[in-house]
Parts: C-alpha cells; sequence; structure tokens
C-alpha cells in the first residue's frame, strides 16, 4: 500500500486548498459578499416584481416595452403556425414515393407484349 500515500497526501493538499477558496469566495459570513447584497427590505412583499397592485377599481398603466413585446410575440406566433403548417414536404421518403408512383404509371402505360 506504499505507492497510494503520495496519491492520499496529495489529494488531501488538494481538498484543503479548494475547500478554503470555495468558502471564501462564497462569502462564509465573514463580512458582505462580492457577489451579493442582503438587500434593503426587511421582508419580502409577496407580490411580483415587488409592486403593489393597484387600488380597487383602477387598471395597471402599462409601461412602454409592454405593448412591442406582446404584439411582437403574438406575431411570431402566428407566423411560425402559418409558416410551419404551409412548409413543403421534402423527406427522402416522399421523393422516393412519388418516384415510385411515376414509375408504376410509366410500367402501366406501356403496352404489354405477348408472346
Amino acid at each position: 500500500m506504499a505507492p497510494f500515500k503520495p496519491i492520499a497526501t496529495a489529494a488531501n493538499t488538494l481538498r484543503t486548498r479548494l475547500s478554503t477558496s470555495l468558502r471564501r469566495r462564497g462569502g462564509g459570513g465573514d463580512g458582505p459578499s462580492r457577489w451579493s447584497t442582503p438587500g434593503h427590505e426587511d421582508q419580502p412583499k409577496g407580490f411580483a416584481f415587488s409592486r403593489t397592485p393597484p387600488p380597487p377599481g383602477e387598471s395597471r398603466k402599462w409601461e412602454d416595452w409592454e405593448l412591442p413585446c406582446y404584439l411582437t410575440s403574438f406575431l411570431t406566433i402566428v407566423i411560425l403556425g402559418v409558416g410551419l403548417s404551409a412548409k413543403p414536404d421534402l423527406t427522402i421518403e416522399t421523393w422516393a414515393h412519388q418516384k415510385a408512383l411515376e414509375r408504376l404509371e410509366l410500367e402501366s402505360a406501356q403496352p404489354v407484349e405477348s408472346d
């Protein structure tokens, strides 16, 4: 078992170096994290995008980006639906079937020679 001792030592060294660096990068509780902040609210409000709903009887005002985004999404779905349903069938099976039908028509059109 002597040859495995250096491998185990190297693995332990690598494990300790990686675990300490990962702990440091994850913001292990020692000060503010580099990647995230605790935020400015004590508790989440529970609303989507932290927007309070309008009072009863009022409708929400659309933002500038919403109408173009909704129109583009709707038109994309319509164009893809129509375009993909009307595309030609270009599979090899369809081509081979058509060629076989043409050959059968040619064979049936030729006069049968009887001896």
